[in-house]
């Protein structure tokens, strides 16, 4: 039997972690795609490494960069994937008002240069590409696959680029290429700069009296959070359909910052309000309200249902971060 092969761009973030080992588990030959670096950045890989000598050897690592075209298309023919996730981009919002070319060219450029790539490779290859809540930017919620994109953030903005270029891909040139329009999703390998991972781990640490203070910007923003080791599944099932759809993925609820805060440091009963201060340089230049999806086509044409619900994500990563900080003053 044929083994089949994917390729991950950004396969040591949290989403290409948990996507690696749900195609492992499938049986696939598992590419990705990691960024140079003279420090390793594969820790979210620990779980699912293989030494290359093994007989059954399917994780297999590829030095490579989104802004370098030659060194993509390299890697694309020399793989030969059945399947390529795009997952890589400089993906923090706030980030990208102080990077906004960086976050351009990495986020919309890049996915230009991995398209063409698969163009010239014949066409064959199926495409998944993460597009994101996020551009859906002020436009009222519940936000579904028809909802005007309205974005608020360069990183926003590169992802409408790069969203409208899988489509022409596919209209132009008949790739099977689709976007998975993700809402938030989290987990307990979600880098601490971003708020949800910010926040269990500043409560773990205060918690264990290793902190004293958070600060955070807009208590007030809403967003609709599910578990990325549910959305990962849901990237796989697009890319087995019979014809390619652009897809909202999402639980359908919408919580605020606060919320956030309530469940995270009642798990370990502690009052947020004792120790959260405001910090106006948290604050985006243009905010985002609220953002929650409408699933509807996604529950009939993938039958996925995200199994991990608000309170029961955000226990976990508390549950993670208090282990994890126990575990190292051992």
């Amino acid at each position: 039997m044929t083994v089949r092969r994917a390729l991950i761009t950004g396969i040591t973030g949290q989403d290409g972690s948990y996507l690696a080992e749900l195609l492992l588990r499938k049986g696939y030959e598992v590419h990705g795609i990691v960024r140079r670096s003279s420090s390793f950045n594969t820790g979210r890989l620990d779980a699912i490494y293989q030494d290359p000598h093994v007989a059954d050897y399917r994780l297999k690592l590829h030095y490579g960069d989104m802004v370098d075209a030659t060194g993509l298309s390299r890697i694309v023919a020399s793989v030969r994937p059945d399947e390529v996730y795009n997952l890589a981009a400089q993906s923090h919002v706030r980030v990208s008002f102080d990077m906004p070319e960086y976050t351009h060219d990495v986020v919309a450029q890049g996915t230009t240069r991995l398209l063409e790539a698969l163009r010239e490779l014949g066409g064959k290859t199926r495409f998944y590409q993460a597009s994101s809540s996020e551009m859906f930017g002020s436009s009222a919620p519940p936000q579904s696959e028809i909802t005007t994109l309205r974005p608020r953030s360069p990183y926003a903005i590169a992802k409408v680029a790069a969203y409208q270029t899988t489509i022409l891909y596919r209209e132009a040139y008949g790739l099977f290429a689709c976007n998975g329009i993700l809402f938030n999703h989290e987990s307990p390998r979600r880098g601490e700069t971003f708020v949800t991972r910010k926040v269990t781990r500043a409560a773990a640490r205060i918690k264990l009296g290793l902190l004293d203070k958070l600060y955070l910007g807009n208590l007030d923003a809403r967003r609709d959070w599910g578990f990325a080791g549910d959305y990962v599944e849901a990237m796989w099932l697009m890319l087995q359909q019979d014809q390619p759809e652009d897809l909202v993925i999402c639980t359908g609820e919408s919580h605020s910052v606060r919320d956030l805060l309530d469940v995270a440091f009642a798990r370990l009963d502690l009052d947020w309000k004792r120790y959260v201060e405001i910090d106006p340089r948290y604050f985006r230049p243009s905010e985002v309200d609220d953002l929650r999806g409408d699933m509807t086509r996604a529950r009939r044409i993938l039958h996925w249902e995200p199994k991990v619900r608000f309170r029961a994500l955000i226990e976990m990563m508390v549950d993670h971060d208090l282990a994890d900080l126990l575990r190292h003053r051992r």
